[in-house]
């Protein structure tokens, strides 16, 4: 890297306040599925599990997606709900925790859509619902949704929103991205709708400014919600949304003025470009074209791709890296907040060892860090 190129820690590690979020500095605990809520209830374990990145001085914790309400929004077990007596007092408890070590927490709300396998779930008898019944291109899983069906769904957001903020969170997240039910009806490859959910790339971003708008209406103008999106899918990584800045601008101007007021850009190389001609990345081309706070994220610290080359079997291990590159396009305001995931994962201490530059003392990443809440 060049010597004149500015990788000074120093901005990392400055505060960052909008609404109710007031960070001690600008990482991000990336949202990571964990499955270890036995019968969907977030446990002491699991409190104490994100109370220890707390205790790490992580910036802001996103939770594990949890699922809303809805009948049909689980499509794992042992994973958590943010619905019910039980499940709101586990949340309350990791909330608490998490404050009492100085951290800051927002959970992220989660349907899966057409991802949803029978039998799973408190009710194992739902069908998979997505917009319609296409779990990708070509293939049917599941019902085409009803307006009663979308209405349904987009209140379960707005009530496990408001009951994150009565509980205590900082914020909330909507889980926009990686091909569940928000990002199925986004992708026109699962979205084939005539309606006015269909058809334009207007059209399709409807339900998610619909669940933001009726967020907003929940928890009221001061409290944040996160919106995170993605190009690519579980279903095909070579998806796009938006071929164009053009595009984008529109789909994301959508959801800004609902009421977005941080967009996760979710990519899963943060270095990569995302149009010809700029070295911008999508958090890049995100902020310069919303002009709002903007996460990003991918294979922060780390030297290889959690499911990618010479590493889609997980049998291989990732060994810990410098984050030059990172802190070059974050010294240059291409994004204000930066998620890590797999790094975080295995290593609680992982934001004081980049602090103090301590790089070989950070974990390597393997498959055995999925097995246990470390």
């Amino acid at each position: 890297m060049n010597s004149d190129k500015n990788t000074s820690i120093d901005k990392l590690f400055e505060s960052f306040n909008t609404k109710s979020l007031s960070l001690k500095n600008k990482t991000v605990m990336a949202p990571m599925t964990r499955a270890f809520s036995p019968n969907y209830i977030p446990n002491k374990e699991v409190a104490a599990y994100y109370r220890r990145r707390a205790e790490g001085d992580v910036g802001l914790i996103i939770t594990e997606g949890t699922f809303i309400s809805h009948k049909a929004a689980n499509g794992y077990e042992n994973v958590p709900a943010i619905y019910g007596e039980a499940a709101l007092a586990g949340w309350k408890h990791v909330v608490d925790e998490v404050h009492a070590a100085g951290g800051k927490i927002a959970p992220q709300l989660w349907h899966v859509g057409s991802v949803r396998k029978p039998g799973v779930g408190p009710d194992k008898e739902a069908p998979a619902y997505s917009p319609s019944g296409l779990y990708k291109p070509g293939a049917k899983n599941g019902v085409a949704m009803s307006q009663d069906d979308i209405n349904e769904v987009v209140a379960s957001f707005a009530q496990a929103a408001l009951d994150a903020k009565n509980i205590g969170f900082d914020a909330i997240e909507v889980h926009g991205a990686h091909g569940y039910l928000v990002d199925q009806f986004f992708w026109e490859g699962t979205n084939q709708r005539d309606d006015q959910y269909g058809g334009s790339l207007e059209n399709r971003t409807r339900f998610g400014v619909e669940i933001v708008k009726a967020i907003r209406a929940a928890v009221g103008d001061d409290f944040t919600i996160i919106f995170r999106f993605s190009q690519w899918k579980q279903q095909d990584y070579s998806a796009k949304l938006c071929q164009t800045p053009a595009e984008l601008a529109t789909f994301l101007g959508l959801l800004s003025d609902a009421g977005v007021d941080i967009f996760h850009a979710s990519t899963r190389r943060f270095w990569v470009p995302e149009f010809e001609g700029s070295d911008l990345n999508l958090a890049g081309w995100t902020k310069k074209l919303t002009n709002k706070p903007v996460i990003t994220v991918g294979n922060v610290g780390l030297d290889a791709d959690f499911i990618g080359e010479g590493n889609a079997d997980l049998s291989g291990t990732s060994n810990p890296t410098g984050i030059d590159e990172l802190l070059v396009r974050l010294n240059n305001n291409e994004f204000d907040l930066v998620a890590v995931g797999r790094a975080l994962l295995v290593d609680p201490q992982w934001v004081n060892k980049i602090k103090h530059k301590a790089i070989a003392d950070i974990k390597p990443f393997n498959k055995k860090s999925l097995t246990s809440l470390s």
